[in-house]
């Protein structure tokens, strides 16, 4: 009998590789630099390239835009998520390393416990910090083969407060939170928080995250979903009559994705709020797309 085809390992940074790699604060500062401006130092304020070296390292002067003789002094941190951090930048680096090796994600008390925080508040705060930048992350429209599929973060109804429970265990009405995603096959996901799954908005998620030229487009049977085979190659897959695949046509990609982010919320962060489930999504998405990245460390430090 033939052996199961085992996935590729992707290498990523190991602890000793991080620790010779950023030895002190110069070279987390130095690394930040050159992932931020590849050529050369141009001012954040105008884009100015002729700034000059301040006296303290890794700070510049732009007398372009600046007032006066003294001119606009800028450092490295500057519009970056570390920017007026009293936290050493090789404490971020640490944080950044743990959440990115970390396949369900590492919740704020384990980082805190790691890092040896003294506040919770700390550790909470710059996982947040940390999410916001990987949530810019710039996409192309899906093609190929994309599938879409919506679905429901939030506590069980019997556990809310009688006045807050919504009805069934999911879906409209459950009182959770619906998110909906798009995937492309051995490609990248976009996923988002959306307010309902009504279909002027499903489809507006589906105009803006996948290209109208794609060879199939895979939804379930949900009527948010009708009309989409007015612009797309668009076909259902009948989940409610037993239908799971049927050759090309079926959601497992992006319900793969689905329960990768649920084992993350349930199982590491226990319970995430409505108000911050954006970035989680974000920190998820960002893991996926470069689930073959060997140098993911260094898009995340390019887009913070």
């Amino acid at each position: 009998m033939a052996r199961a085809k085992q996935p590729k390992q992707i290498p990523q940074m190991t602890i000793p590789e991080w620790e010779a790699a950023f030895p002190d604060e110069d070279a987390c500062c130095l690394y930040l630099a050159e992932h931020r401006w590849p050529e050369f130092v141009i001012c954040p304020r105008c884009g100015n390239p002729e700034i000059k070296p301040h006296a303290r390292a890794f700070h510049w002067v732009c007398y372009a835009c600046g007032a006066g003789s003294d001119g606009y002094r800028f450092s490295v941190l500057v519009d970056t998520i570390f920017e007026n951090t009293n936290k050493p930048m090789r404490e971020w680096f640490r944080v950044i390393h743990l959440m990115l090796t970390s396949k369900k994600g590492i919740s704020a008390l384990q980082v805190m416990r790691y890092m040896g925080f003294g506040s919770y508040k700390t550790a909470w705060y710059m996982c947040h910090r940390v999410r916001a930048g990987l949530a810019n992350e710039d996409f192309r429209k899906l093609m190929g083969i994309v599938e879409v599929d919506e679905t429901f973060v939030g506590g069980k109804a019997r556990n809310r407060h009688w006045d807050k429970r919504g009805g069934g265990r999911g879906g409209m009405g459950s009182g959770k939170t619906p998110v909906v995603g798009a995937v492309s096959r051995k490609g990248k996901v976009v996923a988002r928080v959306i307010e309902t799954v009504s279909g002027d908005i499903l489809k507006t998620f589906v105009r803006g995250a996948v290209s109208e030229k794609v060879s199939l487009l895979v939804t379930d049977e949900w009527v948010g979903y009708r009309g989409l085979n007015k612009d797309y190659p668009h076909h259902v897959i009948h989940h409610t009559s037993g239908q799971y695949v049927v050759g090309a046509i079926h959601t497992n990609t992006i319900e793969g994705f689905w329960s990768i982010f649920k084992r993350g919320v349930v199982g590491t962060f226990h319970k995430v709020s409505a108000k911050y489930l954006p970035l989680y999504v974000a920190e998820f998405q960002f893991r996926y797309n470069n689930r073959s990245n060997e140098d993911i460390f260094s898009d995340a430090i390019s887009g913070c």
